[in-house]
């Protein structure tokens, strides 16, 4: 069976996520922005943690862990290159190593840009990507760290994923992507129609996350570098996808 996976909303506007292997019992979070979210739905769902799989260094991904593992012994997992700005890991990866939740095994990518080393994590079986802030739902994260080619690389590895594959992303910042995402590829009809569905769900105060990676790449800029439209509005008909890519992810710095 799949993994059962929840969204927790903490802080201002981020998700964690439990992801719960049916067959054995092993549930894992991905991310740890705050403890007790987590800790109500684990306590909600019954369910027992096994496994802590952390995405990257920053604090809104990673403050909760004490806290948690206090309430809640589990393994911690996370980059092999970036240990020595984790948490103390039990399980150190890199990319091409595989995590397991029970019996579902997932694979480890590494999608540097927003921060060196930033991994995310697919789960082929149960169509499950965790991307943190990498690729985000209309966006991607800010590159802070790395280049903007790197995180043009980082974003292309994911492009190649199963469509029907589902983009567990760490922020609510839909909303705000979709603003940009109009402003550089207006007329583009499957934008226009996932920005209007954005909205209503904002307007009830549901999560717009997780989203499909199908989605992603009919309406997300940061994957449509090579679209003749965007390249026309932004002046770059025919130039390498990458410098697009930059000049898109330079716009949105300056939205």
């Amino acid at each position: 069976m799949p993994l059962d996976i929840r969204t927790i909303p903490c802080l201002s506007d981020n998700y964690a996520f439990l992801a719960h292997d049916p067959d054995t019992g092993a549930t894992a979070v991905i991310d740890i922005p705050e403890a007790g979210p987590i800790i109500a739905a684990l306590a909600e769902t019954g369910w027992t943690l096994t496994d802590v799989l952390i995405t990257h260094h920053h604090y809104d991904h990673v403050d909760g862990l004490p806290a948690l593992l206090a309430a809640h012994p589990a393994r911690v997992i996370g980059a092999a290159a970036d240990a020595d700005r984790l948490p103390p890991l039990d399980v150190a990866v890199a990319e091409g190593d595989t995590v397991t939740i029970g019996a579902q095994t997932g694979q480890v990518i590494d999608v540097s840009g927003h921060t060196i080393n930033h991994i995310a994590f697919h789960f082929p079986d149960s169509k499950a990507l965790f991307t943190a802030d990498s690729l985000m739902a209309l966006g991607c994260g800010r590159v802070f760290e790395g280049t903007k080619a790197q995180m043009h690389e980082s974003l292309q590895k994911l492009a190649v994923l199963p469509e029907d594959t589902v983009v567990y992303s760490g922020h609510e910042y839909t909303a705000a992507n979709a603003k940009f995402a109009l402003s550089i590829d207006p007329d583009n009809p499957a934008l226009i129609s996932r920005v209007r569905d954005v909205t209503e769900k904002r307007a009830n105060g549901l999560p717009t996350v997780p989203s499909l990676l199908s989605e992603e790449l009919q309406t997300n800029p940061f994957l449509r570098a090579n679209d003749p439209a965007i390249q026309a509005h932004l002046g770059m008909v025919g130039a390498n996808a990458a410098d697009v890519f930059s000049e898109i992810r330079t716009r949105k710095d300056n939205f």
